[in-house]
């Protein structure tokens, strides 16, 4: 065999393997152009997907908070990479040698790895934990209590903080609420990006615009395809107490709203939208539902004070409250404290209007 023909022979096999190596990848990320073609997004997954450990992550982070990042990221659904970058901002992944990271406060107050106010925390820097706690004082060992020096408590904690302000979807209003200051966000999302293998911070699905058109799609009447273009197109405005729009809104502002551009009048309150809808069993729910919550003072689970639209099941889309992100669909089924389901539709007025419009 002549030095040329094996010079070919290696070229060849050199580009079998490059096209495998590139196909591969694609063939379990993608389908071929001709069936549809683009990266398949999987709305029913209510988790972030969890990028993958960078170099620099794994040189930079010490092993067992790289574990308790990981755990509780994915168990409260942020990015374990901005909690990873708020504990190396913070106090360098607990190496930090300041005061108040492994005793006491620093000048501001703050205390621990992830450097929480004491009176964020709960009041004392470790409490007994109980449902009488005022604060992000969290267990993250199973010892039974919340201690604002133990890594795996004080990780778990600014993970629920984080959860509570915003994120995942909306990661630059809960790290503004972690440090009010805008260069530190940004310095914390620069390096969250670095931890990520492939240099992103990502969302999940349901705050994914690509999985709007599914929700609209698998709707169950034209009406409901009419409500749900409405609700889901205010996603990413403020919660606005008493706002029906444009620019916020509060829980049953947008549900009123997004019946109006269906041309229905349904209560403007969630006062008034409890009682008005066919009460439905729990799994029954369907689009254009509504879900109740008993959401503390004033209200119980006769007078529920907070209301979301189910856009699938297991899903709806909400205005929270001031402090608590954007507009945006989140999961409900296993938040506490639901008074019920409720079908504005079945409602006699509702279907008069209907047959009004000649849509029954």
């Amino acid at each position: 065999m002549t030095s040329r023909v094996r010079l070919a022979l290696i070229i060849g096999l050199a580009g079998v393997v490059l096209v495998t190596l590139i196909m591969a990848p694609m063939l379990m990320s993608t389908f071929p152009s001709f069936l549809g073609g683009g990266t398949v997004t999987d709305c029913a997954d209510d988790s972030p997907k969890f990028a993958n450990v960078s170099n620099t992550a794994q040189s930079d982070i010490p092993p067992e908070y790289l574990a308790l990042y990981k755990k509780w990221g994915q168990k409260t659904g942020v990015q374990w990479t901005v909690l990873a970058a708020v504990g190396k901002r913070e106090t360098d992944h607990g190496r930090s040698n300041l005061a108040g990271v492994k005793s006491g406060t620093n000048y501001a107050g703050a205390a621990g790895p992830m450097q929480f106010l004491i009176s964020t925390w709960g009041g004392k820097a470790k409490l007994k934990i109980s449902s009488k706690i005022n604060g992000y004082a969290s267990d993250g060992d199973d010892d039974g209590y919340g201690d604002v020096y133990n890594p795996a408590d004080a990780i778990l904690g600014a993970a629920k903080m984080l959860k509570r302000n915003g994120a995942p979807g909306d990661l630059r209003r809960a790290l503004f609420v972690y440090n009010r200051a805008v260069w530190y966000v940004e310095q914390v999302l620069e390096i969250a990006r670095r931890y990520a293998s492939d240099g992103t911070l990502d969302l999940p699905p349901e705050a994914d615009p690509a999985c709007d058109p599914p929700l609209v799609e698998a709707a169950p009447s034209d009406v409901v395809r009419k409500i749900l273009q409405y609700a889901l197109a205010q996603r990413g405005k403020p919660y606005r107490w008493g706002g029906t729009g444009p620019q916020g809104f509060d829980c049953s502002g947008i549900i009123y709203m997004a019946y109006r551009a269906a041309g229905l009048s349904i209560p403007r309150t969630t006062f008034g939208q409890w009682p008005f809808g066919k009460k439905i069993s729990r799994g029954d729910e369907q689009a254009g539902d509504l879900v109740f919550f008993n959401s503390g003072p004033g209200t119980s689970s006769n007078n529920p004070g907070h209301v979301g639209m189910v856009v699938s099941p297991g899903k709806m889309i909400e205005a929270r409250c001031t402090l608590c992100g954007p507009i945006k669909v989140t999961t409900y089924r296993e938040r506490p404290n639901i008074v019920g389901y409720t079908r504005p539709l079945q409602n006699p007025k509702i279907l008069e209007q209907l047959r009004g419009l000649g849509l029954t």
